[in-house]
């Protein structure tokens, strides 16, 4: 692998197909260590599959992803490994219903890592608290709300002790209320340093914490820069008008409060 030093992912020339349909189409990007990068778009321009291609969840048709000096997508490539360095939060928590939230987290730390279950406990308990839900560890996925089931996979996915975090649209599945409470701990991830690339539809919060964005539609990159090019001096017309139609949303919300969400 070439590049900075500093260079965590790198993506290259990235393909999938579902059937006939190209659902990405030549993407490419890098992330560096440290580094937020937020990917936005339409409904349907690839964003979610993108995020899955990087985690090995879904397989694709031509291309690179490399992690490291790693290829994640070789043929002989050590994917329970690899996704130990690598976090991934859905946007339906995927947690495991029939166990507790201190089952949850200490499922990978033990059957992935190895761990006895003292130290897995220990690391368990330490990152369910810093999602501010020390008091869950007893209780099942379903005696929470949508806001603590996601902090409790976000829990799950810093217990692994990942070099890097996915976030697949983690608050669409939300009320206004609990994506307030998953958002303050992304911040909080985003002022550690965590190395972070996040789909979502939350601009404002894209805008804020993002060092780099990525446009997409159709399956392709349309553009990438700072959050202030993106959101503010644009290139594309294709940028612009996805970007003004978000703000023109925005505004007739706020003309209309009734306006359901």
């Amino acid at each position: 692998m070439t590049g900075s030093a500093t260079q965590l992912m790198r993506v290259s020339h990235l393909t999938k197909r579902f059937g006939e349909h190209t659902v990405l189409d030549d993407v490419s990007l890098d992330v560096t260590a440290g580094e937020v990068k937020g990917i936005i778009g339409p409904s349907g321009a690839g964003k979610s599959t993108l995020i899955r291609c990087l985690n090995g969840l879904e397989p694709i048709d031509a291309g690179e992803i490399w992690l490291d000096d790693t290829e994640l997508t070789a043929r002989k490539a050590d994917m329970d490994a690899l996704r130990s360095r690598i976090g991934f939060v859905f946007q339906d928590f995927n947690l495991f219903t029939h166990l507790t939230v201190a089952d949850n987290l200490m499922l990978g730390l033990r059957r992935v890592r190895g761990l006895k279950r003292a130290e897995a406990e220990t690391i368990a308990r330490r990152e369910l608290d810093r999602v501010g839900l020390a008091e869950k560890w007893r209780a099942y996925p379903a005696e929470l709300s949508g806001g603590q089931q996601q902090r409790v996979s976000i829990a799950r996915a810093l217990a692994m002790q990942p070099e890097l975090m996915l976030f697949d649209e983690p608050t669409s599945a939300l009320d206004p209320e609990s994506v307030g409470s998953v958002l303050r701990v992304m911040r909080e991830l985003v002022a550690e340093g965590m190395t972070m690339i996040i789909v979502s539809h939350e601009m404002a919060f894209i805008e804020a914490v993002a060092d780099d964005v990525l446009f997409m539609a159709e399956g392709r990159v349309v553009e990438e820069g700072s959050a202030r090019q993106i959101f503010h001096e644009a290139r594309e017309q294709r940028t612009r008008g996805f970007i003004d139609g978000i703000a023109a949303a925005l505004v007739g919300e706020a003309d209309d409060p009734g306006q359901a969400r």
